[in-house]
């Protein structure tokens, strides 16, 4: 069992990943062969510690632990003595890595991992002794910050070791993927490599101005352009990393050479002042375009998805490990499984093509897996192991007596996504069967019951979104026709999909500074899991027409005022709650339940199909791209009525 850490290595990266560690309780040697780096390093520690304070995410014991933990050194040897880990963390350089790998492996014979973003494994465990110990552990910068940790094997590492280094890695709050076959690039970096040499012959072909393509990409939701992040992390890194792909994966990576100029001229982007862009301030000064139509999304997403069957058809990884790398390694809400999902195979297959007959360039060609028109069936082989403990993760199930307690734990906003619905249908399906279960609480956080859908999912088509409304209202219709009593414990906020869900219950509970509402129509959509309907029932027409056209958040008791709230409580909500539940739980029958829920929503008339097609109306329209757009980049709409 690991216990004790080394870091050999304390620049930025190197000491963030020392705190992580640290944060979570285990005792670290922080290495650095200069002194003023070390230097540094506690201050920027201090700092990142201090941060994690302001946003209440840690105590001020919690900073002293984590201080108290960690140990500095100035000497390799005395760093890694008696730990159970040692962990690199130098400059991406072969021959620097290889050097202090060596220094490390003659110091100690315990596990030792590289945190090498690009270099093969296999490689450097050729230059050291016992490199079956050897695993790629990388993290994401910043550490702190970002969740995922890609776990890599080389051609000789001992599979015992893949499995501890994964284990230690969801240990310290991570989500670890496997990366089972050592190639450049390993998962994430690999999927996006395709992206970058398309971008680059799109600029060195002049398929359009690099402002005109930014500005399309911004529109759709990115926060800035691929070549404003280009200057951003320095266009040298973004030629290494073209030449080095040049060498290990296709030689088409190392023959776009639009961007040498600049490294000629040391026009570098961000750090120079200069690049494709002129900087100012740390800000890019971008002059103004139209966006092009030149080059699209599903240009990338196409990719992505070539890509990531490449990925499955080498043995390099699993698809959920791949769409887990994606989505946070990127820092994305989906990943390319999820895409692809969303499109047919003939979609991706002929945007390839296309790709293809455009730049003639090998990299984009179909995978074997699209041209035989297998994406779909090899990106849902078989269910894997960590996308189970994901869903289970943003849903818990427990119970008390014969009262099941659902709590929603998708994030500190509880958003409506996808993954959500399913495990809440899923849950439902063994609530129905569950005969000694009479009374069901549905509840949130502190922060919200939910505070709605999720904006950010992929939807590929008008049809895809009525049919995740149609789903949606599926799955909250069958608590309406369940013989058990549904009861919403409300707290925080309650708005869009989140106050659906609490209107399919036959009880609402609240505080009365709840905050309630509808702000789909000012994101160009209507509530669309079944809100629009049963609302005007619950209410009457006149304030549901008000609720929604207004966007007004009301507060829990003016909600009760409404009739919207049954039980208004004071204080000790959830107290209250379950002490109504179990005193339900105990004297009312499921059939009377059954029969009256059926008597009495049978008297609303609820057309849950109609709001379903108007959702689809909506997505084919530019008013609701637009809202989603302005949302979310926290602005206000330009609406055209279209």
């Amino acid at each position: 069992m690991i216990k004790q850490v080394a870091v050999i290595g304390a620049g930025v990266m190197g000491h963030s990943i020392a705190e992580v560690f640290a944060l979570n309780g285990y005792k670290v040697n922080l290495e650095d062969f200069y002194p003023e780096v070390i230097e540094k390093a506690k201050v920027g520690i201090n700092g990142s510690l201090d941060k994690l304070i302001a946003s209440g995410k840690i105590n001020d014991a919690a900073k002293k632990a984590a201080l108290d933990n960690i140990k500095f050194f100035n000497n390799i040897g005395e760093a890694v003595k008696n730990v159970d880990l040692s962990i690199e963390v130098v400059p991406e350089i072969y021959n620097i890595k290889v050097k202090v790998l060596k220094e490390i492996a003659e110091n100690t014979d315990k596990i030792i991992a590289s945190n090498t973003s690009n270099i093969r494994i296999t490689e450097m465990g050729e230059e050291i002794k016992n490199p079956e110990r050897l695993v790629g552990m990388h993290f994401f910068n910043p550490p702190i910050l970002m969740k995922l940790v890609e776990v890599i094997k080389g051609d000789k590492t001992s599979m015992e070791y893949v499995e501890e280094i994964y284990e230690l890695a969801g240990k310290i709050g991570k989500k670890p993927i496997k990366v089972l076959k050592d190639e450049a690039g390993f998962v994430v970096n690999r999927i996006s490599a395709p992206e970058m040499l398309l971008l680059c012959n799109a600029y060195g072909n002049k398929i359009d101005r690099p402002e005109a393509i930014d500005k399309y990409f911004k529109s759709q939701g990115l926060p800035m352009g691929p070549y404003q992040l280009f200057d951003y992390v320095g266009l040298d890194t973004v030629v290494d990393s073209l030449q080095y792909y040049g060498k290990e994966l296709s030689p088409d990576y190392g023959k776009c050479h639009a961007f040498d100029s600049f490294i000629e001229a040391k026009h570098l982007g961000l750090k120079t002042g200069s690049g494709i862009y002129k900087w100012e301030n740390g800000k890019a000064i971008i002059p103004d375009a139209n966006e092009s139509e030149k080059i699209s999304l599903m240009d990338m997403f196409a990719l992505e998805i070539n890509e990531a069957t490449k990925l499955i058809e080498d043995g390099v990884a699993v698809p959920d490990d791949i769409e887990i790398g994606v989505k946070y390694g990127l820092n994305r809400p989906f990943g390319p499984i999820t895409v692809a999902n969303g499109l047919s195979n003939d979609e991706v297959l002929e945007t390839l093509n296309n790709l293809y007959k455009q730049y003639k360039i090998e990299v984009f060609k179909p995978s074997k897996t699209i041209e035989s028109h297998k994406m779909k069936e090899s990106f849902n082989k078989k269910p894997v192991e960590v996308k189970k403990e994901e869903k289970s993760g943003i849903l818990d199930y427990s119970k008390d007596g014969k009262v099941g307690v659902i709590t929603i734990k998708n994030g500190k906003n509880n958003l409506m996504s996808f993954e959500l619905l399913k495990a809440l249908d899923k849950q439902l399906d063994a609530i129905e069967e569950a005969n000694d279960v009479n009374v069901v609480v549905i509840k949130g956080n502190e922060r919200a019951f939910s505070a709605g859908a999720d904006l950010s999912q992929f939807i590929s088509n008008p049809y895809m979104f009525m049919k995740i409304s149609n789903t949606g209202e599926s799955i909250f219709d069958r608590i309406t026709r369940m013989n058990k009593i549904f009861i919403a414990q409300l707290r925080g906020y309650v708005l869009g999909g989140g106050f659906e869900l609490s209107l399919a219950c036959d009880i609402r509970t609240s505080l009365p500074d709840s905050v309630i509402g509808f702000p789909e129509t000012s994101l160009g959509l209507i509530p669309g899991y079944g809100g629009s309907q049963r609302l005007p029932n619950l209410i009457g027409i006149s304030r549901a027409m008000d609720m929604i056209l207004t966007c007004e958040r009301i507060s829990g008791e003016k909600a009760y005022e409404y009739g919207i709230i049954t039980r208004l409580f004071k204080e000790e909500l959830e107290e209250n709650t379950m002490k109504l539940a179990k005193d339900l739980s105990e004297k009312i029958s499921p059939a009377s339940v059954y029969v009256a829920k059926r008597l009495i929503y049978n008297t609303a008339t609820i057309n849950l199909d109609e709001e379903a097609l108007s959702m689809g109306m909506l997505y084919a329209g530019n008013d609701m791209k637009e809202g989603v757009k302005a949302f979310l980049e926290k602005r206000k709409p330009d609406y055209k009525g279209n």
